[in-house]
């Protein structure tokens, strides 16, 4: 049987969650464990997972690329995905004889939900030639029918590495436009967006500076072009933890979704970190229970089409060998 220690557990994140509210956690983290070395299986969670998840029972944590890149070379017999429908897609695409799970099938992503295989065929019949690179933020549908996968950390490297003159870049068309301000590559984008980063305005950026002289503020670059040009810093959640870790303002502003923040801040103590919380509905639908709930119950099973899965693999194996 795992043992864990609770007391060290809680000691960690001890100035994020309170200990009443870690006290009803205690439980479904040491049945996690259990059931974890039982069923050889391991947790993903992303970046925008809440602490007690992030920091408590995870396995691997980090960014989309980071997850889709330890999908691929993890060891377990089951992978169950703490983040979104897409991410457990790509999970299976790279892990294909693995069992992998999602704690609640609703928990799905706008950006996924804004572009179909259908929309591409158009594109293509519209721009003949262009090599169409996918956000990973999609369907597995949808990574079939495009060129290649692409995440927030490497888009600008993958525009790079076609060399070509013109792409067509989906579906996120913030992410695309504040790509096009870093090459000479010509976007085509479309307009999709992030229900959580689309709400971040210039006037919420002036705001804060105005309210906390000298924080710092970074930007995910799904953020809106002008929230961007706004910012000290843009990047990937990856990028925006690790600038955290290497400068380590003294006040810091995410502008990103909320639990970020958190999880960042048990790791720099000593950085203040201002907290405008806009909260995904998606990756909250992964809690502590329905974790415990999906090694207990084997639910829910994801699973990709044959039929797309090998075209769906390509073009995130393409991004990874870049």
């Amino acid at each position: 049987m795992m043992t864990i220690r609770m007391p060290d557990l809680y000691n960690r994140v001890s100035q994020i969650i309170p200990q009443p509210d870690w006290m009803l956690f205690e439980d479904d983290i040491e049945a996690i464990f259990m059931l974890k070395r039982e069923k050889n299986a391991v947790i993903l969670a992303h970046n925008y997972q809440t602490p007690e998840i992030f920091h408590g029972v995870a396995d691997i944590v980090g960014d989309s690329l980071a997850l889709a890149r330890e999908a691929a070379r993890v060891e377990a017999d089951v992978i169950v995905m703490a983040g979104v429908h897409f991410m457990a897609e790509t999970a299976k695409l790279l892990s294909p004889k693995k069992t992998v799970l999602i704690p609640d099938m609703r928990a799905g992503c706008s950006l996924a939900d804004s572009i179909t295989p259908a929309n591409i065929a158009q594109l293509r019949e519209a721009h003949p030639d262009v090599p169409i690179i996918t956000y990973v933020n999609t369907s597995a549908a949808v990574k079939a029918a495009s060129d290649i996968c692409c995440t927030s950390g490497n888009a600008v490297k993958i525009v790079e590495s076609l060399g070509v003159p013109k792409v067509l870049m989906i579906p996120d068309g913030y992410l695309a436009r504040n790509v096009a301000r870093e090459t000479d590559v010509e976007i085509i984008a479309w307009n999709g967006t992030c229900e959580v980063h689309e709400l971040f305005t210039p006037e919420d950026v002036r705001g804060m500076r105005e309210s906390w002289p000298g924080v710092t503020i970074l930007a995910h670059p799904e953020c809106p072009p002008d929230v961007v040009a706004e910012a000290d810093f843009a990047g990937s959640t990856a990028a925006m933890s690790d600038f955290v870790g290497d400068k380590k303002p003294a006040r810091v502003c995410l502008l990103t979704e909320c639990s970020m923040s958190d999880n960042v801040a048990v790791n720099h103590p000593e950085v203040k970190f201002i907290r405008p919380c806009n909260l995904c509905p998606h990756m909250k639908r992964i809690t502590l229970g329905n974790i415990r709930e999906a090694l207990e119950k084997g639910h829910h099973e994801v699973t990709v089409d044959p039929a797309i899965a090998a075209d769906a693999r390509r073009s995130v194996e393409r991004m990874l060998e870049i």
